[in-house]
């Protein structure tokens, strides 16, 4: 736990924070389209106007550009998971690499190619339509915290060179030349097909091109009840409805509401902050000019990154509300972010002081997977496509073109993968999944420094199918 002294400074540095995710506190910030209002009929809704949908409505088009295709959007477009992550861009398509071996290591070598196939797609993408996001191409870091974190490090090297990964180990004085933290004993540096974007922008981005194809997009317009009929499946809004051939779920956590969908997927939230822009004197202290984005080692681990107007993203601590609340009042104040503070001060203690311009939580869609998944609805003429804990802003294209293929029953080779066709373990329901959970992240909070009872506890939720920690 950190000390008064430290918590003190942290709710200093808040004083004059936003609650509110920095990504979307701009200027750009498009209008929304008008909210549906009137009946209408489409080929394929998609529901839900994050980086899936709008992955999976860009790619339906492009594919078929005479398909009639309607997205809908409960609130604005990327306001929920896809306008609020650290946007560390990576090829793994089923949340890293380590997670690929334990989860389905007999088609690691395809989901690896397809992943850095994903990748070339999404910069292709965004560069044919000349999508304005702050791409930077630094490479994604893992660095080492502790002399266990060197373990991680070289099983983690190992991995991404046996893969094929421009990859490349660091010892601890070329670490600290990359990154100046006191924390950082070595590092693993993976130079291509990874970087950084803005997250909200690559969304807005999206939406644009989406409307430009033809896509009909509709905000403000949750869906209210869906069932088949003779035509397919009617959706029903609160001031209109859909009558669909085709239905793709593209809600992430959104939808762990369902009881289905809540079976297998919880709602957890994760912290992030983010600093006022650093001085020149200030980035000169840290280094970091190659401007990688970041993950170290840690127990419950921590992320960071550089704005393109060099504010240091920081992010990491993990919570969760009782009934997959994915909008909690408590995330909107100080308090929950000290403790997140602490952990940066400790990164970086030659930026203490420093204030914090935003602070905000955003869900992840937690799963025993922790990388996306299919459940079928509706005799197959629905579809949902979610389950990203991370790596979202590239595995979202990947994940919703194999929606597609699964939706019309195109025979793709990805299809006959076990991710195409298998399901995330279940998770109890409430109040045992508010109970657990809390057991967990205090175990996580605190394993590095106290250890104890947290050890088998962590043990037992990763022998239940979740990979919580690195170790």
């Amino acid at each position: 736990m950190c000390d008064e002294q430290t918590r003190v400074d942290a709710l200093e540095a808040l004083q004059k924070t936003t609650f509110f995710p920095y990504w979307l506190d701009i200027p750009q910030r498009p209008r929304d389209e008008p909210a549906l209002q009137r009946p209408l009929e489409c080929d394929l809704l998609i529901v839900g106007g994050g980086f899936t949908g709008l992955w999976a409505a860009v790619q339906a088009k492009e594919a078929d550009p005479q398909r009639d295709i309607v997205l809908i959007e409960a609130n604005s477009i990327a306001i929920g998971a896809s306008g609020r992550p650290a946007a560390i861009l990576s090829t793994s398509v089923m949340h890293g690499l380590a997670n690929a071996q334990r989860l389905f290591p007999e088609d690691m070598e395809t989901l690896e190619q397809l992943g850095k196939e994903n990748l070339d797609g999404f910069r292709e993408t965004i560069e044919r339509y000349g999508i304005e996001c702050e791409l930077e191409w630094g490479g994604e870091l893992t660095v080492a915290v502790g002399d266990d974190g060197l373990d991680d490090i070289e099983k983690e090297y190992a991995l991404y060179r046996h893969y094929g990964h421009d990859a490349h180990l660091l010892d601890r004085d070329t670490v600290q030349r990359e990154v100046n933290s006191p924390l950082f004993n070595g590092g693993l540096w993976s130079k291509q097909r990874s970087g950084t974007v803005h997250p909200a922008k690559l969304a807005w981005g999206l939406k644009q091109v989406a409307l430009e194809l033809g896509v009909k997009i509709y905000e403000n317009t949750p869906m209210v009840s869906n069932t088949r009929n003779r035509k397919g499946i009617l959706v029903k809004t609160p001031k209109g409805r859909v009558q669909a051939n085709k239905v793709l779920l593209a809600t992430n956590a959104f939808a762990s509401g369902n009881k289905k969908i809540r079976n297998r997927v919880a709602a957890i939230r994760d912290r992030i902050v983010v600093t006022d822009p650093l001085s020149d004197e200030q980035l000169a202290s840290i280094g970091w000019k190659n401007r990688q984005g970041i993950y170290d080692t840690r127990t419950q681990l921590n992320y960071m990154r550089l704005t393109a107007d060099n504010r240091i993203l920081f992010g990491g601590r993990l919570d969760y509300f009782f009934g997959n609340n994915t909008d909690p009042e408590d995330d909107k104040a100080p308090e929950p972010y000290v403790r997140l503070i602490d952990n940066f001060y400790r990164t970086f203690p030659q930026l203490r002081g420093i204030r914090f311009s935003h602070a905000w939580s955003g869900p992840i869609a937690l799963t025993t997977r922790m990388a996306v998944h299919y459940q079928h609805y509706h005799g197959g003429k629905m579809l949902y496509a979610g389950g990203y804990s991370g790596f979202g802003v590239t595995a979202t294209r990947f994940g919703a073109r194999v929606a597609l293929a699964i939706l019309d029953d195109i025979k793709v080779p990805e299809r006959s993968l076990n991710f195409a066709c298998s399901q995330p373990a279940y998770i109890p329901p409430e109040p045992f999944r508010w109970i657990g959970a809390k057991i967990t992240m205090y175990a996580l909070d605190t394993l590095d420094e106290k250890r104890g009872w947290r050890i088998p506890w962590v043990r037992m939720v990763e022998k239940m199918g979740f990979p919580i920690t690195q170790k």
